[in-house]
Order: C-alpha cells, then sequence, then structure tokens
C-alpha cells in the first residue's frame, strides 16, 4: 500500500530530494547515517547501505585513543567494499593529537573527516571534548583551522545548539567553523544539557543555515520519512543526518528517498521481510567479527528489530542467550507468527 502525502513548497532545493555536496565529495541523497557508539560498525553500515544510505560514518573515533593505537579503537575503523563513501568523527581537543591522528587516517579508507563537539557523555565533557568545545567559539576555531590545514579530505563539524539554554551559540560556533575552512556543519537541534531529550529546535537550525554559505545537515528524531522531510522544510537544510531512527529499521532511507523523489510513503514492509533483514545482519555480523561474537554483538539489534511487534518478550529474553547463529536464525523464526502493532509507514511501531 502506497499513498502520496501532500507538502508545502519546499523552502530548499534538497527537500525536494536532491543530492548533497561536501567539498569534492558528491552525493545523490540528502540523508546521512550518523556516528553512533557502539552501533555503528561496518555489518551495521553495510546493511543500511543496501537500503539506499550512502554516506555512513563510523562510531566516533578518540583521536587520543587512535594516536596510542588502541586496538578496540583501530577496529572501529574496520572497512571493506561496499563500506564507501565513509565517514570517519573524531573526538579531541588538542591540535597536536588531531594532527597525528589525520597522519594515521591517512592508512585507512575514509572520504570525510567529522569533528565532534557535540557529545554530551559527561566523561567526554571532563575532558574538555564534545559539546564542551562549545564554552569556548574561538579556541574551536583555531582547532578547526589546524585540522582543515593538515587534513587530505573535506572537514567537516558535528554540533549542539550550545551548552543550556541560556548559551545558544550555534550560529557562532557555525560561522567560526565556516571561516576556519569548513566543508559542512552538522546540527544537533539541541543543548547540551537537553541531551536527548526534550524537543528539537528546528528554529535554531535554521537560523545557522541562514547564516552559512557551506551545506547544513540537520540532526535529532529523523524517525521517519515523514520527519525527515518535515526537518528539511522547517530548517531549510540541505540534509538531515539519521542516528536513532535507523536502529532496527534500515528501510528509512529507502522510504526517505523515495518520498522525497515522489512524495509517497511505501506502506509498511512485512514480518518476512523484517525476518530476511535480521538474518542477514546477523550474517554480516557473523562474517565481520565471527559466529560467537557476531551472534552476541547481534543481540541488540534484535530487540530493536521486535519493537513493532506484539508479545515478543519471551523471544526476546531467549534472543538474549543466544551464542550461535543457529541458535539466533531459530529465535527470528519465531517472528512468523508475529503481526506489527501498527501500519505505520517507514518502521514497525
Amino acid at each position: 500500500m502506497a499513498g502520496h502525502m501532500p507538502e508545502p513548497e519546499p523552502r530548499s532545493r534538497e527537500s525536494s530530494g536532491k543530492g548533497l555536496k561536501i567539498g569534492n565529495l558528491e552525493l545523490s541523497s540528502p540523508v546521512i547515517l550518523a556516528p553512533m557508539a557502539g552501533i555503528s560498525d561496518l555489518p551495521f553500515r553495510n546493511l543500511n547501505r543496501r537500503f539506499g544510505c550512502e554516506l555512513a560514518f563510523t562510531e566516533m573515533i578518540s583521536a587520543r585513543a587512535l594516536v596510542y593505537r588502541n586496538v578496540n579503537t583501530l577496529r572501529m575503523l574496520s572497512s571493506a567494499p561496499p563500506d564507501s563513501p565513509l565517514g570517519v568523527q573524531l573526538l579531541g581537543n588538542d591540535s597536536t593529537v588531531m594532527i597525528r591522528a589525520l597522519d594515521i587516517l591517512r592508512s585507512y579508507r575514509c572520504d570525510v573527516i567529522d569533528v565532534n563537539a557535540a557529545c554530551p557523555a559527561s566523561k567526554v565533557i571532563k575532558r574538555g571534548e564534545g559539546a564542551a568545545l562549545l564554552l569556548e567559539p574561538r579556541n574551536l576555531f583555531r582547532l578547526l583551522k589546524a585540522v582543515v590545514e593538515k587534513a587530505h579530505l573535506p572537514v567537516t563539524l558535528k554540533i549542539r545548539l550550545g551548552w543550556d539554554e541560556t548559551s545558544v551559540n550555534a550560529r557562532e560556533v557555525a560561522l567560526y567553523a565556516q571561516d576556519a575552512g569548513i566543508a559542512a556543519v552538522f546540527v544537533h537541534g539541541r543543548t547540551k544539557e537537553q541531551g536527548y531529550s526534550g524537543k528539537v529546535d528546528y528554529d535554531e537550525i535554521r537560523k545557522v543555515r541562514e547564516a552559512l554559505s557551506i551545506p547544513v545537515i540537520a540532526s535529532g528524531d529523523a524517525f521517519s520519512a515523514a520527519l525527515i522531510r518535515k526537518i528539511l522544510y522547517e530548517t531549510g537544510c540541505d540534509g538531515v543526518a539519521i542516528a536513532r531512527g535507523a536502529l532496527g529499521n534500515p528501510w528509512i532511507f529507502r522510504e526517505t528517498i523515495q518520498y522525497l523523489k515522489e512524495g509517497i510513503i511505501t506502506g509498511q514492509h512485512e514480518i518476512d521481510e523484517l525476518m530476511q533483514t535480521m538474518i542477514l545482519h546477523l550474517d554480516l555480523a557473523i562474517e565481520a567479527e565471527g559466529e560467537w561474537s557476531g551472534t552476541t554483538k547481534f543481540r541488540k539489534f534484535f530487540a530493536w528489530y521486535v519493537r513493532g511487534l506484539h508479545d515478543t518478550r519471551t523471544v526476546r529474553a531467549k534472543a538474549f542467550r543466544a551464542e550461535t547463529r543457529r541458535q539466533m536464525a531459530d529465535f527470528i523464526s519465531e517472528l512468523r507468527t508475529s503481526h506489527f502493532k501498527t501500519r505505520l509507514p517507514g518502521r514497525p511501531g
């Protein structure tokens, strides 16, 4: 089942489904898979690419850990065809360390480098990294300028609206970033103090878009094709970064691309497609990690995939004990008689 969703005329050309250019990287779609800690590994990225995702980011990478050649950090950079184009998001506040990290990245598959000035995690803030960089825009400018001068790829910046509601400075920070030579700015429409709660402020994102001549990509609560279209319309942004909206829902890329181009949202995928996609994701994880590690890492994804189904508590509990492909595949097979709670297009539940 499909339906036409009437919308007002878009305020930006990208809202109608056209592409996006970041430095010398040209994308056919304005939707991007954002970096998510503990989530955005190679299997997850490649799964979403099969549903239309073009540019995808690795998990957030600590520049200092990369310089120290931390084994887990290096593993996060694992990539293989067709994992391209690929973005790497760096976390750090020391230009010397960041430049050393850039030198290491020259040996890895990568198309865009993003600097994180948005992470609200306490352990990150205590180190003066992430969203803490928003407190000193001029220092951030100097850091960005050093990174841009040494980088061999387009450099982008991820920010929030500000530290809290009394210090919203996204427009100022973004202008500094543009002056430093940044190729694009990602703006999460909440403050550091909000974390991931409360409403996304489209008006403040729009102020950033109107102030800059480089692309601006909106972020926050991109949970469906309709919401992404609304974000583009309300903010005038050049693109949207999808994070939590892709958890258990790779269909969001296919749905969004079609909606932006044709004004059509297709009907809910069926249970068989859900199960086939879960098996595909499981197999990609096992291929990358081995059977035990791939299966156990898939457990959390199992919960996200089934969140739109009726009566899955028992099978979820069993899946969280699975240690082999056969066990996990059997539990996925148990979903065959399940039913979606709703028929909302674009995602289960």
